[in-house]
């Protein structure tokens, strides 16, 4: 039994309700039983359907690969294009590829955007111009702000220097199965240098705590040598220790003080009016007899 297209769009519909997290889950559902013009039919939705941006899955279904060696091997160049390719692999390869109605021209557009992406995070408009064949920095600028806000990249354009700039790309394209290899290779890589940054990471963490634990056991010490000190200024012995010192002092200050009056020397005239007195309280004594 044949499917037609007004079967293909119902069916699409229905599933589309069920697999609302994976919009490509309900044309790979359709391809298992889709046959001859419903199998080209559901390509050309496939790849004009919002939110389709894989189709490896559906590459792979036995129904689709049949298209290879067959009359509509233009079909499948077609869905090869929109897995792999950009937009100008499609003027270069109209002859051997299905014509693209205007909404599968911009979505190609919006995915050879995705493939410039992750080769370069700054991208020239006249590059963009170039592989999008786009006339005027207006429409370019347009297409690009309708995929900023259909989350298939985030970034911003730099209209002074012409050029887009990436900060990543919000989607993910299929990989040709040639180039799994060097994705390999770039993910060891990535895992090597993550490693060295941990191992980096966990010598600053050691030579920190060793830190930390000098300087604990460097307080401590000066913390214990304040609590000595002060045991000791508050002591009784220390107290005594005190006083003892000051009746030393006061000692040695009082015979200093007669040394310096015994050392002064007597004056003449002050002798002279000391005998005199004398010899006068004597000689009052004398005639009093």
């Amino acid at each position: 039994m044949k499917m037609t297209r007004s079967d293909v769009s119902t069916e699409t519909k229905s599933n589309t309700e069920k697999t609302g997290n994976n919009p490509l889950e309900q044309f790979v559902l359709l391809a298992k039983t889709a046959k001859g013009a419903a199998v080209l039919e559901l390509i050309k939705q496939a790849i004009e359907t919002p939110g389709v941006h894989v189709f490896g899955e559906l590459l792979d279904m036995p129904n689709i690969k049949e298209l290879e060696n067959g009359p509509y091997v233009a079909y499948w160049n077609t869905l090869n294009l929109f897995a792999y390719g950009t937009y100008k692999e499609y003027l270069e390869n109209k002859n051997i590829l299905v014509e693209l109605t205007p909404v599968q021209k911009k979505k190609l557009q919006h995915l050879t955007i995705v493939t410039l992406a992750t080769k370069s995070k700054c991208i020239p408009y006249s590059v963009l111009l170039d592989e999008l064949d786009i006339k005027n920095v207006r429409n370019l600028e347009d297409l690009i702000i309708e995929a900023v806000y259909a989350d298939i990249i985030n970034g911003k354009l730099d209209q002074k220097n012409c050029q887009l700039e990436v900060d990543y790309a919000g989607l993910g394209r299929d990989v040709k199965p040639g180039d799994t290899g060097a994705i390999t290779e770039t993910l060891a890589e990535w895992g090597k240098t993550c490693n060295d940054i941990l191992e980096c990471i966990e010598q600053q963490v050691v030579r920190a705590n060793a830190e930390k634990q000098r300087a604990i056991h460097h307080k401590e010490k000066i913390q214990q040598d304040i609590a000595n000190t002060k045991k000791n200024l508050v002591s009784p012995s220390g107290a005594s220790g005190i006083q003892e010192a000051d009746t030393v002092a006061g000692n040695s200050g009082t015979g200093n003080s007669d040394s310096c009056r015994e050392a002064l020397p007597v004056l003449p005239d002050a002798k002279r009016k000391q005998q005199k007195g004398k010899g006068i309280r004597g000689g009052g004594k004398f005639w009093k007899t």
